[in-house]
């Protein structure tokens, strides 16, 4: 017979939910004497801007309690820490710096990872090894490799995945999916991706300040971690640290996992799209972009235009900068168009979105989406069935897919042709020496 003390809580989960269709409820016994009654336990590894965010979701819903905080400026980590504590009425989450002390306890059933892109992968991965489940921002990864390496990871502990591109639980572009999918356009022929260009000042500092000290309570050693190593510069820390490649991806990178995410929804559809499911790659990708200096202390792309060639003869343009692809994702076909952003729904024909919102409400369609009842809701939901999310690691690995490619392709300037099984550019070593960088020691995966 198990012994109970020695079975994982999550295990515990799957055993629990596999023998009941009724909802969850775990003695509290069956977890020992610390744990939060049937609540789900998580951890928030990065609690600045959208991991602050992200927190009060979580700190919204019942039945999750946060634990524990992790980050490495000491006033968003006191802040957030308080937050929770005045939240539960209690002084029962903790607060760490190291991400891997927050992962060493074995009460903490997922984590939250709202960190810097060039902070995704080291952490994802060694939390999957723990055994935790993992909601993480968007993009999946600073580099493809990573990208890679992470999925392999959730796959390997069998993970429930949520990513933060949360515009999947919105009533537009659901409806805007459905559309596509019904086969309202027909066979589909083209779709635009479009995202914002050149630069957004999120910290409010510009660009032209000179490199200085380090902020008191902020280990910035730790904060750079597997990047390169480059003086502290308040231009390209806490936000704005967007802009320069060391450490994000700039706007492709930035919006790819949103407005690629929902034209690739879109294709999943073996007759009208391009596959049977929304893991969908590229078959070749070429690029244009404007670079600023490589030394600029913001160096990412300013503008650029990605074209792409996909399965059944789709063609897909990722552009920033230029004005005749607005900003959303827009599907075409024989019978018309379909568009979709935030706020906004169109269509050549109107009276389709009207038709589809009325089908939906009766049930009559033929491919009927998910209704998310919220992004941090439904990853709890999944949690304790053990279903797929609507965001699992595989779709954001592929909705992140054609950005990077599309970077490198700019970069190289040739076209690369994608082996999507593989996951590798055919007859091209230099290209897949760039899937990847370095990392700065002693950080790897």
């Amino acid at each position: 017979m198990t012994n109970l003390s020695q079975t994982s809580r999550r295990s515990l989960l799957r055993l629990m939910v596999a023998s009941a269709a009724a909802p969850l409820l775990v003695p509290r016994r069956l977890f020992g004497a610390s744990a939060p009654s049937n609540k789900i336990t998580l951890g928030c590894i990065g609690i600045g801007w959208q991991g602050g965010g992200n927190l009060n979701a979580f700190l919204q819903q019942d039945d999750c309690q946060v634990v524990a905080m992790c980050d490495v400026d000491e006033a968003h980590l006191k802040e957030a820490v308080d937050k929770a504590n005045a939240r539960y009425g209690n002084q029962d989450c903790k607060g760490y710096k190291d991400f891997r002390e927050l992962l060493a306890r074995k009460d903490i059933d997922a984590v939250c990872i709202s960190t810097p892109d060039h902070w995704h992968a080291i952490p994802v991965i060694a939390a999957a090894d723990a055994g935790k489940d993992i909601y993480c921002e968007k993009p999946l990864s600073h580099t493809l490799s990573e990208g890679i390496a992470m999925v392999r990871a959730a796959q390997r502990n069998k993970c429930v995945w949520q990513t933060g591109s949360w515009q999947r639980r919105e009533g537009l572009f659901r409806w805007a999916v459905e559309l596509v999918q019904n086969g309202y356009l027909g066979k589909i022929t083209r779709v635009e991706v479009g995202l914002p260009a050149g630069h957004t000042d999120f910290g409010k500092t510009g660009r032209d300040l000179p490199n200085g000290p380090v902020p008191p309570g902020v280990d910035y050693d730790f904060w750079t971690g597997p990047a390169q190593m480059m003086p502290f510069n308040p231009c390209r820390f806490h936000k704005n640290w967007r802009w320069n490649y060391n450490t994000g991806g700039g706007q492709l990178m930035d919006w790819i996992g949103h407005h690629c995410d929902i034209a690739h929804w879109g294709l999943a559809n073996p007759k009208y799209g391009c596959g049977p499911d929304d893991s969908v790659g590229p078959l070749t990708v070429s690029g244009t972009a404007d670079f600023p200096a490589k030394d600029e202390v913001w160096n990412t792309a300013t503008k650029y235009r990605i074209e792409c060639a996909y399965p059944n003869d789709v063609e897909v343009v990722i552009a920033g900068g230029h004005d005749e692809i607005k900003s959303g994702a827009k599907w075409y076909g024989p019978n018309g168009w379909v568009y979709v952003t935030r706020g906004t729904i169109d269509a050549s024909n109107r009276q389709w979105i009207r038709e589809i919102q009325d089908r939906e409400k009766k049930g009559d369609l033929g491919i009927q989406l998910f209704k998310s009842p919220g992004h941090q809701r439904e990853f709890l939901d999944c949690i304790r069935s053990r279903k797929r999310t609507l965001t699992p690691v595989e779709v954001a690995h592929r909705s992140q897919t054609p950005g990077h490619l599309g970077h490198l392709a700019a970069v190289l300037g040739r076209k690369l042709k994608w082996d999507a099984a593989k996951e590798e550019v055919v007859g091209d070593p230099e290209a897949n020496r760039l899937l990847s960088k370095t990392m700065r020691p002693p950080w790897h995966i």
